[in-house]
């Protein structure tokens, strides 16, 4: 129990100085990966990390914008996707860009699933 809240503890430190609107795209990230099955909250000093297995999903928050970075099996193109970067023939990090809840729609929600699912 400790460490449960030691690690939410330091969840919420990627929140201060932040808008709103931040923290209300990360919970819902984790209510739409909690639909995919269990998943873990994995706080590092500049990110956290959600987990299937492996990693799934990097979030790096700035003041008013959340840098979401994902796994893929191949490029997608698509103009919400700022960066990528071929890791190796069948692996794509894929980074977005996320200032508002809403952007949290159903196509950013077929990216995550299949992310968490190549994780797993």
């Amino acid at each position: 129990m400790k460490a449960a809240i030691q690690t939410e503890s330091t969840v919420k430190m990627h929140f201060v100085n932040r808008s709103p609107a931040i923290r209300q795209i990360y919970d819902r990230i984790l209510e739409i990966s909690r639909g995919f099955g269990s998943i873990k909250e994995d706080p590092k000093k500049t990110s956290i990390h959600l987990v299937n297995r492996s990693a799934y999903a990097g979030i790096q928050n700035r003041r008013d914008v959340m840098v979401l970075t994902l796994k893929s099996t191949t490029d997608i193109p698509n103009e919400r996707i700022f960066r990528r970067l071929q890791a190796s023939a069948n692996r794509w990090y894929l980074e977005i860009k996320l200032t508002s809840p809403e952007q949290v729609n159903d196509e950013l929600t077929d990216w995550l699933e299949a992310s968490y699912r190549i994780s797993g």
